[in-house]
């Protein structure tokens, strides 16, 4: 049996522009469709395809299909996806911090779907100088 390393394993099944977005999106909306994500993130038809599929063999998501007309299509974390959320909020926090401190302009997107209290709090200060608390929302010190 061949061994693994397990920074590489988790390497392999996160890597990929796309990956983490993606379940960051299932995580924060309980559930995506394919032509919302395509929508929402500038990424080809092709590339978000290929992404899910990958996503799905490794059984991070899980594709549903509905028997209706017009067919729907969601995919949801399953519950191995669903521990990895901890891991990739850490990983989010520590590179929000690292961009802050080298001066690399942050996109304003990722504080518009990263306002749960885990980043908030954890990084209320430079939330606060980048204005990213949505609807008025401040956090106490």
């Amino acid at each position: 049996m061949e061994k693994v390393n397990p920074y590489l394993y988790v390497m392999r099944l996160i890597s990929g522009k796309w990956k983490i977005t993606i379940l960051h999106h299932i995580h924060t909306y309980g559930f995506i469709r394919f032509n919302q994500m395509r929508k929402t993130l500038p990424i080809s038809e092709k590339v978000l395809g290929q992404q899910l599929k990958e996503l799905e063999k490794d059984r991070l998501i899980k594709r549903i299909l509905y028997d209706e007309m017009p067919v729907r299509v969601e995919y949801v974390l399953t519950d191995i996806g669903k521990e990895l959320i901890p891991a990739l909020d850490i990983l989010y926090i520590w590179s929000i911090k690292r961009m802050d401190e080298r001066k690399i302009t942050i996109d304003p997107d990722a504080f518009v779907v990263h306002q749960a209290e885990i980043y908030t709090k954890e990084l209320s200060e430079i939330y606060k100088r980048h204005n990213a608390f949505s609807s008025g929302k401040d956090i106490e010190k």
